[in-house]
């Protein structure tokens, strides 16, 4: 039997978004963002959220601008960073030991050591309570050679992006191939 727990922010799996932004003195600042994910198809678009209270909130807000990088589970020591110290602060680029590129399609840097970037416009801003939703339309997708298919798409297995846990406060891994999507169901039609 299943026991309520009342109305709160559990689900899973949640991203780490390492959120790439400029400030008003175009100072490269990164954030680590687990509430977010494609929203829509045509155009394509992501969604992150943020509390009001946040630098990045503001970069956004000004410059209309933002990158996701997707950090790989040798990074995660660096994501985390990037999520616990505030850029009004510290050059968290150089404090994690990470290269800020500035796109170039988007007014944004992204993280060079991370395997894959989406570079986004805000196109939507929704103020819901707490934290605000940022819609970015994606203008650019980078992957390293490396980590794409044959196919010319990114690998999941070989970007070996992690999620969050809001139970414990806590990183996990990508799990194994489970069955082919849009596929296995069908044994199930009629």
């Amino acid at each position: 039997m299943k026991k309520s727990i009342g109305a709160r922010t559990f689900l899973y799996p949640m991203p780490v978004f390492i959120v790439g932004t400029y400030d008003d003195n175009k100072k490269p600042n990164i954030c680590a963002v687990a509430w977010g994910g494609i929203c829509c198809s045509k155009p394509p678009s992501v969604t992150i959220c943020l509390r009001q209270a946040t630098y990045t909130y503001g970069n956004l807000k000004a410059r209309q601008a933002f990158t996701i990088s997707i950090p790989p589970e040798s990074r995660v020591k660096e994501a985390d960073y990037a999520g616990l110290a505030s850029g009004r602060d510290v050059d968290k680029f150089a404090v994690a030991g990470l290269t800020p590129v500035a796109s170039e399609v988007v007014d944004a840097p992204f993280v060079k050591e991370f395997p894959m970037v989406l570079e986004c416009k805000v196109t939507h801003i929704v103020e819901i309570g707490l934290h605000t939703l940022f819609v970015g339309e994606i203008q650019d997708i980078k992957v390293e050679e490396d980590c794409l298919t044959d196919k010319g798409i990114p690998d999941i297995t070989k970007i070996k992006p992690f999620s969050f846990a809001m139970d414990s406060m806590s990183y996990y891994s990508i799990g194994p191939f489970l069955a082919p999507a849009f596929a296995i169901g069908k044994d199930l039609m009629k």
